[in-house]
């Protein structure tokens, strides 16, 4: 539920936003968060519920107060900035706004007044392609290798394995690092997108492909498989009909397990300046923005990023766990059972 939550979260960004990412209003620098008063001065409730402006205090220190003066309703599906949703269809049409001079700035906004909720959601759209693209890039190779390395062993499994042994050997942060700082620093979005999914993948499929090399091996001395070879079918055929089924939940466990890791490695590379660049939303280059300490004791909403990042890896982390108690269900009953005697 929480995967479903995000994904349609950072599908839909441009509806639940009320304001594009990039949208720089200079006149809120800082701004809290915006406060949504559903009772009335007189304590009574109140349909729909109201915001009120927010006045400057001081522009040194960017501190606000409310103006209680006036108060807008806050409107539902209304239309606001042109987009397209799921990127086909345009439309203008957004879940929340509220009028001018008033402003609803639902997780605050950041020093050039540009709406956090708004980066955030965006921001989740770009890991999570990111880590899609690079699972497809990596889980392929992996296979591969560890499936070729365990099923016929001998000197392919040795050159295969010492491969995946240097690869493992590396620092593989610092090697991120230099690989995309290799690469030119002025890409188009695009460019920068292939590379970082190149980038991660290069360094991601060495684990994936010791594992699978392991239980390709495993499944290799099954009498299923001697009496498959035995009656004269191909590798290819006992490959594709009896081991690579057995490697379903293997496959989607470690592709849960593995993409906090490549989201991290994104917001890594954005947080020193090597990954997406401004404007372009990311969790990394936010976060860079609110690295000093007059950022962080004051303007804590810009943290919002760090939250995003740890609540996606616990979703896969979980996701992770429900997938290996529905294919090892010998595991989960394993693991009921110590509690029980712990109990």
């Amino acid at each position: 539920m929480l995967l479903v939550l995000l994904v349609a979260s950072a599908a839909c960004a441009d509806f639940l936003a009320p304001y594009p990412p990039d949208d720089q209003q200079r006149d809120y620098p800082f701004a809290p968060p915006s406060q949504i008063h559903f009772k009335d001065a007189q304590g009574h409730w109140q349909w729909p519920p109201r915001v009120f402006p927010l006045k400057p205090i001081d522009e040194q220190s960017r501190l606000y107060t409310q103006d209680p003066s006036q108060s807008f309703p806050l409107k539902f599906w209304s239309r606001g900035a042109s987009y397209r949703w799921l990127g086909i269809f345009p439309t203008d049409v957004h879940l929340l706004s509220v009028d001018d001079p008033a402003r609803l700035f639902v997780l605050g906004s950041d020093g050039l007044g540009r709406d956090v909720w708004a980066r955030v959601l965006y921001g989740a759209r770009l890991s999570l392609l990111i880590a899609a693209a690079a699972l497809l890039l990596v889980l392929p190779l992996a296979l591969i290798v560890g499936g070729v390395a365990g099923f016929y062993g001998g000197w392919a499994d040795f050159l295969l394995m010492r491969l995946a042994e240097l690869f493992l050997a590396l620092p593989a942060l610092y090697l991120v690092i230099a690989l995309r700082s290799a690469l030119p620093l002025s890409l188009e979005p695009e460019q920068v997108f292939g590379a970082l999914v190149l980038v991660i993948g290069l360094l991601g499929w060495a684990h994936l492909a010791r594992l699978a090399r392991a239980l390709v091996l495993s499944l290799r001395r099954r009498e299923f498989v001697a009496a498959a070879l035995a009656m004269g079918a191909t590798d290819g055929w006992v490959m594709r009909r009896h081991i690579l089924p057995q490697l379903a939940g293997f496959t989607l466990t470690q592709a849960a397990l593995a993409a906090p890791g490549y989201i991290l490695a994104e917001v890594t590379l954005s947080y020193l300046g090597l990954g997406v660049p401004e404007p372009l939303p990311s969790w990394g280059n936010m976060l860079a923005g609110a690295q000093n300490v007059q950022t962080l004791s004051n303007y804590w909403w810009n943290l919002a990023p760090a939250v995003a990042v740890f609540l996606t890896s616990l979703t896969f982390y979980l996701l992770a766990e429900g997938l290996k108690d529905l294919f090892d269900p010998r595991a989960a009953e394993a693991a009921a059972t110590q509690r029980e005697w712990s109990a």
